[in-house]
């Protein structure tokens, strides 16, 4: 890169970890790396020892040194068709809310770990509601892929193609059921408009609604 105006300025560094959040959207899905990042090569490429780009430097921890942040490469390919045919990214939508299964979260659902997503909602006459999608299902494959997490289920339904029909692997009440969900086209303001979520701090929030009262045992709706 160029970075400062230093013309062919090349530094090598440690690749720490594949797949970090650092909150800066709902696709999160970093490369770290000790590579220097600073103005002039961020948005340039992230190279292997074999010259093969790996990644799209992209961010840095303000307050730290030698901690950078690079969207993987197959990522950056998977949406150039879209960036070059219609200017935007199109993007795969449900139609839930999610949140993740804690400790307390997985004791109460008695499930046996931690993993999957949880929907907090469901959207009605949005493709999961379709599909027969109830709140307190708890997401565990989609596609034919685990769910490991809920950054995980966002990143996979993104990547989906719009109209795709895909198994999506729930359990509810202990019980596992396969429902088939046609894949719809996700509006950016979709998920603030329909599921009364605010962004900030890192977190994700909503409303609570009737139903999230009932299967929770809340006393009440407020929180």
């Amino acid at each position: 890169g160029n970075p400062f105006g230093l013309e062919h300025t090349v530094t090598a560094g440690i690749v720490s970890a594949k797949g970090r959040v650092i909150g800066s959207g709902p696709y999160d899905n970093f490369i770290q790396t000790d590579t220097s990042i600073n103005p002039g090569n961020s948005g340039g490429p992230l190279f292997n020892l074999a010259g093969e780009v790996v990644g799209v430097n992209t961010a840095i921890i303000a307050q730290a040194q030698g901690i950078g942040f690079a969207v993987p490469v197959n990522m950056a390919k998977s949406i150039l068709e879209d960036l070059k045919t219609k200017g935007s990214v199109v993007r795969g939508w449900l139609g839930v809310s999610i949140q993740e299964i804690t400790p307390d979260i997985a004791e109460n659902l008695k499930l046996k770990d931690n993993k999957g997503a949880l929907v907090g909602q469901v959207f009605e006459g949005d493709p999961a509601d379709k599909a027969g999608m109830k709140t307190g299902d708890v997401i565990v494959a989609i596609d034919g892929r685990t769910v490991a997490n809920t950054n995980e289920l966002l990143r996979i339904v993104a990547a989906l193609p719009v109209g795709k029909k895909v198994p999506v692997k729930i359990l509810r009440n202990g019980e596992e059921k396969t429902l088939t969900v046609e894949i719809a086209q996700r509006k950016e303001a979709q998920e603030h408009a329909k599921g009364k979520t605010r962004e900030f701090l890192g977190m994700t929030v909503q409303e609570i609604t009737p139903e999230m009262a009932r299967h929770f045992n809340l006393p009440q709706k407020a929180g």
